[in-house]
């Protein structure tokens, strides 16, 4: 598996996956503070008794400086005509299977949810990523998030992955602990 800088990815006329950088600050504290509470079962790193912006202020500075060097990726879902930020998708190697190299989470703002978008980023994200080599890319959902399973299912059956149990985490967010489920995709260069 080669490690490379996270670039810009062109989905369609529709989408485009900017790296996410500092300058989309204002836009994501906005957006979050569209989907709160939700949001925080994304990003359980926001501690929501404090200050917002200055947290996504250190999300964005490491996740630019780590994506220049390729040993994480997250980018910035973008509408291309009007630059409106509809959410975050990125991969991590915060793994919780032994098979996993990779994490990939997503995020969509609440008012573009239900259009298809994190399927579609889902997809572009994997085939970028297809493109390293052979990986294992990981995905985990709260069973009870009925939107986030069925995305996750549909990602898994069209890619080919399956159930990974020993890979299920229990993840705390605003001081409730839910086990999420696991599922992994085994992804190589499909051309």
């Amino acid at each position: 598996m080669q490690r490379r800088a996270t670039t810009t990815i062109r989905v369609d006329e529709s989408m485009v996956l900017r790296p996410a950088q500092v300058i989309h600050c204002n836009a994501l504290v906005e957006a979050f503070m569209e989907t709160w509470p939700e949001v925080s079962r994304a990003m359980p790193w926001i501690i929501p008794d404090m200050p917002m912006e200055p947290q996504i202020i250190d999300f964005l500075e490491e996740t630019e400086k780590m994506g220049r060097t390729g040993y994480l990726h997250h980018w910035a879902i973008i509408r291309p005509w009007d630059d409106s930020l509809i959410g975050l998708i990125g991969f991590d190697k915060v793994t919780r299977s032994a098979e996993a190299d990779w994490n990939l989470g997503y995020w969509i703002r609440s008012s573009e949810q239900r259009r298809g978008h994190a399927q579609k980023a889902i997809d572009a994200v994997l085939d970028w990523m297809s493109q390293s080599g052979i990986v294992v890319v990981e995905l985990k959902v709260d069973p009870l998030n009925t939107a986030g399973l069925k995305t996750v299912n549909r990602t898994v059956r069209k890619w080919k992955g399956s159930r990974c149990v020993t890979g299920d985490s229990s993840i705390t967010v605003s001081g409730t602990r839910t086990t999420h489920q696991c599922y992994t995709i085994p992804i190589s260069d499909r051309n």
